[in-house]
């Protein structure tokens, strides 16, 4: 009955290591050697700033999937601002329009994790 329980036990701490798409070893390892100093962002002219909103579907948790992607965002030059909502599966995004284009936002989220799993759709300006 115990080795059962340890092996139920092992299960599923193993799946809760690989249920969210994390960021990769790479970009992990890259985020441990900066120096600790936050990023300086441009201030975005006020004629420039064009806000986005949009869905995101592959999402499977707010940990791993939503906020990876936010911060993937929030590390654009040119986005001021970047929320993603698990719950609703969206996300908006505030940034300079003569910097990036609603199809580089869409790039970048759909090239998070491994590449296949999320996709943008119900792009809004």
């Amino acid at each position: 009955m115990n080795f059962s329980k340890s092996i139920m036990t092992i299960m599923l701490v193993s799946l809760l290591f690989v249920g969210c798409k994390e960021k990769s070893s790479e970009n992990v390892a890259d985020s441990a050697t900066e120096t600790g100093t936050p990023k300086v962002k441009k201030e975005i002219a006020a004629a420039n700033l064009q806000t986005a909103n949009f869905t995101i579907k592959g999402m499977t948790c707010e940990i791993g999937c939503a906020k990876t992607i936010q911060e993937e965002l929030n590390g654009l030059d040119g986005v001021q601002t970047a929320t993603v909502n698990f719950k609703k599966e969206s996300a908006t995004v505030s940034f300079d329009k003569t910097v990036l284009t609603p199809e580089e936002l869409t790039k970048v989220v759909e090239a998070t994790a491994d590449g296949k799993t999320y996709k943008v759709s119900n792009m809004k300006l």
